[in-house]
């Protein structure tokens, strides 16, 4: 009977475990991610840390637009100008991301730096994408 009993428990937590780590593998960071965002309500952040949360997710969405610009434009280029705009984006991004620091160190500390930081990234990344679209455009 004890035994019965000792083997049935056994069976018992090993299912428990192998359904946790079932569980566990399914979530992934990207699923975090997901999760944590479906928590915020950005068009009605109402602490700093969903704010700050928002302007992350704001900027990513931008840069995202911004990458699909930089790929569209890349083939429509020769070798040359390609290289060049290779060259160019990566100092681009090098000043885009000191610069923004550059601003979010005036709230060093504060909670509200990192809205600061990724507003800023979000703006600059805006104008950028605005400037790669206008190669696209046909010469009149």
């Amino acid at each position: 009977m004890n035994n019965l009993l000792l083997t049935s428990l056994s069976i018992l937590a090993l299912s428990s475990l192998s359904i946790a780590a079932v569980a566990m593998a399914s979530t992934t960071p990207e699923t975090t991610k997901i999760h944590l965002a479906q928590k915020f309500n950005c068009n009605n952040a109402q602490t700093q840390v969903e704010i700050n949360r928002c302007a992350q997710l704001s900027y990513q969405n931008t840069d995202k637009k911004l990458n699909q610009v930089y790929k569209q434009l890349l083939p429509t280029l020769s070798s040359s100008r390609k290289q060049k705009l290779i060259n160019a984006q990566q100092a681009w991004i090098k000043f885009r991301d000191t610069n923004c620091e550059f601003e979010r160190s005036q709230y060093e500390g504060g909670s509200v730096a990192p809205t600061i930081y990724f507003g800023c990234l979000e703006q600059t990344t805006q104008q950028r994408t605005q400037q790669l679209q206008q190669y696209l455009k046909p010469d009149p």
